[in-house]
């Protein structure tokens, strides 16, 4: 063999190979990270990465994973990390400062229906509001997507779009909306601003609704007078919807929404407002209900998960919160539905957290909140 020629093959094998690294961006690089926390080490593994903004995880039933990005982009994620091309088939996404592609929720029935449910800000007149399709997932593209729920009206602004979706033990749908900003329309039932939503599944209102054929209440309310709540979970014992929300300086609040129940907002409320401000008449009034947990200042929590798995048991039952402004994730030991201590773990990792997942593995799985996005999988060391 002509050594010149040997010499010049292996330069352009290797220059391939690494055309072919550069060109494939969703190939996982980063190192896994160890952390300390009271009851374990824990082993940070990144499983994709180059996520652009991506909101909201769910897995599908083979363990591939759908993430959003804000954008307006939905990506299959497989188990090795590959991250497909955008989904096609999506509506028109209004996106901007908080909106866009938000929640994803796979229905129970996957398996044979095929059928993911997903929120958004939808454009339209008066400007954005949240919205919830459902549609059929392909291999590549959704079909027969159909609008299953719009908030009323529609307002300019980028604020407060809530928008987590949560499927409930009869099978109705659970969807939080933010008040978009204006706070004193929280308290206004005509509207749907700073709300807990309850509607089946094919957009019909469930008849149990608590404010049913009452005047001056939307029936598809289910409970009001929330800021915006970007985080949601059913209880795995009690099968009740716990949901936290953003407060505004300091009064970021979790609590468990009971039909036809007032939440406060902006009447009463923990925390200030950002120009420092007393917001509201204080923190209590009759009529209106108490939030179960608060954090002062605000850690700007944002996705959450009750842990049922088997690779953490000192953690069962707890509530993971993710969260924004602090960078961490709370884990909350609970006693009933009283918040008995709070650990804060991964402080040190310097990421924004947007949603907590657990997987069906029984690790918990995060989503980084930055335009180089990562899936983050937790597992204990020990």
């Amino acid at each position: 063999m002509n050594v010149r020629f040997g010499i010049r093959c292996a330069t352009a094998s290797l220059c391939l190979c690494l055309a072919l690294v550069s060109a494939n961006p969703w190939r996982p690089s980063h190192a896994a990270e160890t952390f300390e926390s009271r009851h374990y080490a824990l082993r940070v593994v990144t499983i994709a990465e180059n996520l652009e903004e991506p909101w909201s995880l769910a897995f599908l039933p083979d363990g591939r994973m759908l993430v959003t990005e804000q954008e307006g982009r939905l990506r299959i994620v497989a188990a090795d990390g590959t991250v497909s091309p955008p989904v096609e088939g999506l509506p028109k996404i209004g996106y901007g400062g908080q909106g866009g592609l938000l929640d994803v929720l796979v229905d129970p029935g996957f398996k044979e229906n095929r059928t993911i449910y997903f929120s958004f800000s939808e454009p339209g007149d008066g400007g954005r509001g949240t919205a919830v399709a459902r549609a059929v997932l392909g291999d590549a593209r959704l079909s027969d997507v159909k609008v299953i729920f719009r908030q009323v009206p529609k307002s300019g602004g980028g604020r407060h779009f809530g928008s987590r979706l949560v499927m409930a033990r009869d099978g109705t749908l659970f969807v939080t909306v933010g008040e978009r900003g204006e706070r004193d329309r929280a308290q206004d039932t005509t509207v749907n601003r700073g709300q807990v939503i309850r509607i089946h599944t094919d957009g019909r209102i469930p008849d149990d609704n608590p404010f049913v054929g009452r005047d001056g209440y939307r029936p598809e309310i289910w409970s009001y007078g929330h800021r915006n709540p970007q985080g949601a979970a059913l209880h795995p014992v009690t099968g009740k919807l716990w949901i936290h929300e953003h407060g505004a300086r300091g009064g970021d609040e979790i609590n468990i929404p009971v039909a036809g129940r007032n939440y406060g907002w902006p009447v009463i409320a923990y925390g200030r407002h950002y120009w420092g401000g007393q917001i509201g008449e204080g923190h209590e009034k009759p009529g209106m209900e108490q939030p179960i947990h608060y954090w002062d200042p605000s850690i700007a929590p944002s996705g959450m998960a009750f842990y049922t798995g088997d690779k953490f048991p000192e953690w069962q039952g707890d509530l993971l919160v993710g969260a924004l402004a602090y960078q961490l994730v709370a884990r909350l030991e609970l006693d009933g539905e009283m918040v008995r201590d709070e650990e804060r773990i991964l402080e040190s990792l310097d990421e924004r957290i947007r949603d907590v997942r657990q997987g069906p593995d029984g690790f918990v799985y995060l989503l980084t909140d930055s335009s180089d996005g990562r899936i983050l999988r937790i597992e204990p060391v020990r």
